[in-house]
């Protein structure tokens, strides 16, 4: 069986998300905001992987492919276009700017607040994985709004050598202002970030998000992957076919917390948790992981505010806030 046929034999029950028509354009990302780190410029804005100013983020369309091998991203209709080379650092969420894959600032001091993932469930592998979903409801909305941003996700990255992850990704005033959407991401080839198109989510729905390699298989280091974020209730979805930068993702991630401008415990959702479920991850020869090792990271014990950060499993992930 070829690998096509076997990871789309996998896939069946949710082929048709990729068949809907393209989405609209991209809607403006949440502005870094007064409680950004000291270091962050007023101008940029807030995407899954810190700081980026705007011209560095890349909206792509569900169609488009961001091919690594010619440094283009391929449109529909035939045609493509450059890669683009971001003419500015980036800053990760405590300040330290990048250009290009080195951190050359000082973390800054602040008041108060939480720029950064909080809480996480991940699992490493000696060899790689090839396919990873998650299910999760959309929270209601937080009973306090300061401006800040909640996302939420699973993901993979490269454990030994991190460049790049891929992620389908909820977020709280992201993509659209004080409401919920969700979005495909990539980052950072030369410096900019990759989205795929978003769409509006409402609490209580369900999200379905995964991502998948497309090469024969077996493949230890795949080169193309497709990221999903399917809102299974209103049956809209954004979609990003992307390179994986020369990363072998061998480390992923059941479900993450990453909060931008959480001032005060009221700046969460107000249900005080969310769980990733009916988890499934695939190793590079696309056999189902039995009972993954996932092991929760609580970032929480040193931020400020304190609001009862924890994680449990193993039936699912909950990630309390």
């Amino acid at each position: 069986m070829s690998s096509l046929s076997r990871y789309s034999r996998l896939l069946k029950p949710f082929a048709i998300i990729l068949l809907v028509a393209g989405l609209p354009a991209a809607q403006a990302l949440a502005p870094a905001g007064p409680n950004r780190p000291a270091t962050v410029p007023a101008d940029y804005v807030i995407t899954p992987f810190g700081y980026f100013h705007p011209s560095c983020v890349t909206h792509v369309t569900n169609e488009d492919v961001v091919r690594q091998d010619l440094n283009v991203i391929q449109h529909a209709d035939g045609s493509s276009e450059k890669i683009h080379v971001c003419a500015y650092p980036h800053y990760k969420p405590d300040g330290q700017a990048v250009i290009g894959d080195e951190r050359v600032a000082t973390p800054s001091t602040q008041p108060p607040t939480i720029n950064g993932w909080v809480e996480y469930a991940s699992v490493k592998t000696d060899t790689s994985y090839a396919y990873l979903y998650a299910y999760w409801n959309v929270p209601p909305a937080p009973s306090t709004k300061h401006g800040q941003t909640i996302y939420m996700f699973p993901g993979m990255e490269d454990y030994k050598g991190v460049v790049t992850i891929i992620q389908p990704v909820l977020g709280w005033n992201s993509d659209y202002a004080s409401a919920w959407g969700v979005a495909s991401w990539n980052c950072c080839k030369s410096g900019t970030t990759f989205e795929g198109p978003p769409t509006k989510a409402n609490s209580g729905d369900v999200i379905f998000g995964y991502m998948f390699e497309t090469c024969a298989f077996p493949t230890m280091s795949c080169p193309t992957w497709t990221i999903v974020t399917y809102d299974k209730t209103l049956g809209t979805y954004s979609q990003l076919n992307t390179g994986s930068w020369g990363q072998t993702f061998d480390w992923a991630f059941a479900g993450a917390l990453e909060v931008y401008g959480v001032t005060q415990c009221g700046d969460y959702p107000s249900n005080g948790a969310v769980a990733f479920y009916s988890l499934g991850l695939y190793d590079y020869t696309w056999k189902p992981v039995t009972n993954p090792a996932w092991s929760v990271t609580n970032l929480g014990p040193g931020k400020d505010p304190q609001c009862g950060y924890s994680g449990s499993l193993p039936a699912q992930l909950t990630l309390t806030y």
